[in-house]
């Protein structure tokens, strides 16, 4: 059984990582916690043991086999040292995911590139993982000529804090209190904010380009023409994209729905007759991305249009992580 290190346990996607690990039965000899220096001394109880979690070093990684990474700055200071200790490194930050000696895996979708890491494995952006999932069925079924994406990221896509500022606005505006904005530039509170992360070449935000380089390096399609706006709204938890697809061949929608049906990691909900489609409230907690309102766009020869929903904690991050490292067992 392997030897599992969580660099970044205490927060929200290393607490994630703790759940997944006894909900998938992944083996586990020895469970290495690690953090900030503020974090190291807290005790965690998991699996009916008390461990102590450490602050990270560049020797925390001695006989440890796996290395779960929660992201941030961490990952560019001791993954390097993780892989020299001849542990494998599977990253949630955004500092290997483009980078081309290293693979970039989403389980559902390409799955064979973990074969050709050289000690680092990237996990892609939690918009990226729950587009990338919603459009491989189609891929495969029809090609892909074109892809526009419109997201709807909930607050806890900026961690911890961006569920406290939310939570503590809501609060204020009952009590006729001023609302205070930290991690979002704005109030975020019965608000849309245009804008994830920092803006970038042709005024596209860092979110934005993401979506689009990492689908093209998971797809092996360097050249699929993406465009994205990614949107923070005052949700708590769930990422929600509408996309609008443009096939290669025309397809009918019940070959569609019946290619979503079989995909692994879909769990279809579409019938407007009952009202059903898939919401953030609804999906929170769980690891499938759901899809549904799928439609004609009658204003192009062969286009889709989705709602596609997932947990980005979970098959964004945690999951999607955990999933990588039961492909190298």
């Amino acid at each position: 059984m392997p030897n599992v290190a969580i660099v970044g346990a205490t927060g929200a996607v290393g607490q994630e990582f703790l759940k997944i690990l006894v909900e998938r039965n992944f083996p586990v000899e020895e469970l290495r916690l690690l953090a900030t220096k503020r974090s190291a001394g807290k005790k965690v109880l998991w699996q009916g043991r008390e461990i102590e979690v450490q602050e990270t070093t560049h020797d925390s990684f001695k006989g440890i086999d796996i290395a779960l990474f929660a992201g941030g700055s961490s990952s560019t200071e001791f993954a390097p040292s993780a892989v020299k200790s001849g542990a494998v490194v599977i990253d949630n930050s955004s500092a290997y995911r483009l980078d081309p000696k290293v693979p970039l895996v989403v389980p559902e979708v390409n799955p064979e590139d973990v074969k050709w890491h050289k000690g680092i494995i990237a996990n892609p952006n939690c918009s990226t993982i729950i587009m990338a999932v919603a459009l491989k069925p189609i891929f495969d079924l029809a090609g892909i000529k074109r892809v526009v994406v419109s997201t709807y990221q909930a607050v806890s896509g900026a961690g911890r804090e961006g569920i406290e500022e939310l939570e503590g606005q809501v609060h204020d505006w009952a009590q006729g209190e001023e609302l205070k904005s930290q991690t979002f530039p704005y109030q975020i509170a019965f608000n849309l904010i245009p804008r994830i992360d920092v803006f970038q070449e042709g005024d596209y935000t860092k979110e934005e380009w993401k979506m689009v380089k990492e689908t093209q390096k998971i797809f092996h399609v360097d050249t699929m023409p993406i465009t994205a706006t990614t949107v923070r709204v005052p949700v708590l938890r769930s990422h929600s994209e509408s996309i609008n697809i443009e096939t290669e061949r025309n397809v009918g929608l019940e070959e569609v729905k019946a290619a979503f049906q079989k995909a692994p990691g879909v769990i279809v909900e579409d019938n407007p007759a009952e009202d059903r489609y898939p919401m953030p409230w609804f999906t929170s907690d769980t690891d499938e991305v759901y899809v549904g309102r799928i439609r004609k766009d009658f204003s192009i020869e062969n286009g889709i249009n989705l709602w596609v929903v997932g947990d980005q904690i979970r098959k964004g991050a945690a999951t999607n992580t955990i999933q990588i490292a039961e492909l190298l067992l």
